[in-house]
């Protein structure tokens, strides 16, 4: 027997195939997630194209003008709350902006304790202990300067790539039932085709309750935030709340936007700004590990201390990545075990299946037009 013999090659090059496969989706890792995002984006307004689509005036039945419609009422949307509130933040912003540095320099200087102290009636034994732990950190404080800028410039970097998910969510939305086939057609054998059809139905239930779950997370985030922020007499509240919920789909540089914007304004208005802080970190607790675990335990089947798990090595392994992407990853892995790993499960077939939220199953054709 020669060496290597056939099967010893064929692990070979499938070790060499998979090797070289991981490599590429590392490479273009970037790219990759800003599909996905679209993916999720597409998950999210689906519903409201699906509704306009079946009630549209105009163009009823029709998914791609439904789409249109969608993503124009968005932008009135956005143009309306844009023209009510951009003057007013804009001078909020100048104001924060001309105060930064003062703000540094008290810190560096532990001066803001005496400012702090007074507004909130320390003694002056409290105001003394505060300053010296400042003075303590002086050249951490200045460091913190450089910590901003650089904080800054990489969101802006990450704001510019954003943008691209709403562009690339319309061709999924238009025509991802037709993607999704080609591409099953493409790489499976006929006799297979069926199998994968059932489980792109589940895990399109699955992704279904998990963007479902996120809007429920994001409207307790503007529910909180605009209580709170009206309670303190905070200007704009709705909105920042509205804000705060909107950033809440973006774990952990999400609401840390939230909370720095909330308490700049704080500072530039002379607000209760240290009780806010105190009250967003309450709620990031309760957010993190109930609100979370709970709601995407229920919505995904998964046992609540399983997603908090998942949460933690993701971030551990993938960063702000990691955090997002790690509950639907155990998610859509349960659903291939469910599918492949337990014997004698019964299969259904895709024409068994009906989508949640549709009243076809997969695999019928849908107007795209």
């Amino acid at each position: 027997m020669g060496f290597p013999d056939n099967r010893t090659l064929n692990v070979v090059l499938t070790v060499l195939l998979v090797a070289l496969v991981c490599g590429l989706v590392y490479s273009a890792r970037r790219i990759l997630l800003l599909f996905v995002l679209a993916i999720f984006f597409a998950y999210l307004i689906n519903p409201v194209v699906k509704f306009l689509q079946r009630h549209s005036p105009f163009f009823r039945d029709l998914r791609g003008p439904a789409v249109v419609e969608v993503y124009l009422a968005f932008l009135i949307v956005i143009g309306v709350m844009g023209y009510g509130l951009a003057p007013g933040l804009a001078r909020q912003t100048t104001r924060a902006i001309d105060e930064v540095p003062a703000l540094l320099d008290g810190l560096s200087t532990g001066e803001i304790a005496t400012d702090v102290g007074g507004k909130y009636g320390w003694s002056d034994e409290q105001e003394l202990r505060v300053r010296l732990f400042l003075l303590r950190h002086k050249d951490n404080v200045k460091d913190l300067q450089k910590i901003v800028d650089r904080y800054l410039s990489h969101a802006a970097a990450v704001f510019a790539s954003l943008l691209l998910i709403p562009v690339l969510a319309i061709f999924f939305l238009r025509d991802g039932d037709h993607m999704a086939e080609a591409l099953i057609k493409i790489a499976f054998p006929p006799d297979r085709r069926e199998t994968v059809r059932t489980l792109g139905a589940e895990l399109h239930g699955m992704l279904t309750r998990y963007i479902r779950a996120q809007v429920i997370l994001c409207g307790l985030s503007f529910a909180y935030y605009s209580a709170i922020l009206l309670i303190l007499k905070f200007p704009h509240a709705v909105a920042l709340g509205a804000l705060g919920g909107a950033l809440e789909f973006i774990p952990a540089a999400g609401w840390m936007a939230t909370a720095a914007v909330i308490i700049g304004v704080g500072i530039v208005t002379h607000l209760h700004w240290v009780w806010m802080l105190v009250l967003l970190l309450i709620w990031r607790v309760a957010q993190d590990y109930l609100n979370y675990p709970s709601i995407m335990g229920r919505e995904l089947e998964i046992h609540p201390l399983l997603a908090i798990f998942a949460v933690l090595v993701g971030a551990e392994i993938g960063g702000i990545v990691g955090i997002y992407l790690s509950v639907p990853v155990v998610a859509a892995l349960r659903v291939i075990w469910r599918m492949y790993g337990v014997p004698g499960r019964p299969t259904l077939t895709a024409r068994q299946i009906t989508i949640p939220g549709e009243e076809r199953p997969l695999g019928a054709s849908a107007n795209s037009n």
